[in-house]
């Protein structure tokens, strides 16, 4: 069912998403995805964590950190309508450390990386990382939507890598 409201969502917008339309595209009776979901905010919320789960291999430490972005910023190309979703629920005020399990690692991985890298220099480690991530999630979709419509999704995906591992190199995070 998420996989099915996640394409509704995709090719229509999260507002043309209710149980009555996820319903009719599985070919199914409405009280069967009620049985699933109590109602229409509560399937939102289901995609909106679906695709918090995505992004997160975003944060997965178990890859590289070119890997990480290319992950953040191929799901935020390829997945417009969700990640309007999801900028809602980032923003809403609920802790990161529900939808990011590894923030805190992640932070105090940069953390340690500054003060090796650029001793005495003091680095707010959290607020790094939080520019970090919302330039990764809103500068794709702001770049395809209005500073160049035309470009495919694979070249500015290849753009934003690009200029990300320069950022990340001349701040000493990369070799």
């Amino acid at each position: 069912m998420i996989e099915t409201a996640v394409r509704l969502i995709s090719e229509k917008g999260a507002d043309a998403l209710s149980v009555a339309a996820l319903a009719r595209e599985m070919g199914i009776d409405r009280t069967t995805v009620y049985y699933h979901f109590e109602n229409r905010e509560a399937l939102l919320h289901a995609v909106s964590s679906w695709a918090t789960e995505q992004l997160a291999k975003g944060m997965d430490l178990g890859i590289s950190q070119p890997q990480r972005t290319e992950e953040i910023n191929r799901f935020v190309l390829d997945n417009p309508a969700l990640i309007k979703l999801w900028i809602d629920e980032f923003v809403s005020g609920s802790d990161i450390r529900e939808v990011y399990s590894q923030w805190d690692e992640m932070v105090a991985g940069i953390r340690q990386r500054f003060e090796r890298q650029r001793p005495g220099e003091e680095v707010d480690a959290e607020v790094y990382c939080v520019m970090m991530l919302a330039a990764a999630i809103i500068g794709p979709r702001v770049f395809a939507n209005s500073v160049d419509p035309d470009a495919s999704p694979e070249a500015i995906l290849v753009r934003f890598m690009k200029e990300e591992q320069r950022m990340l190199r001349r701040d000493g995070l990369l070799p």
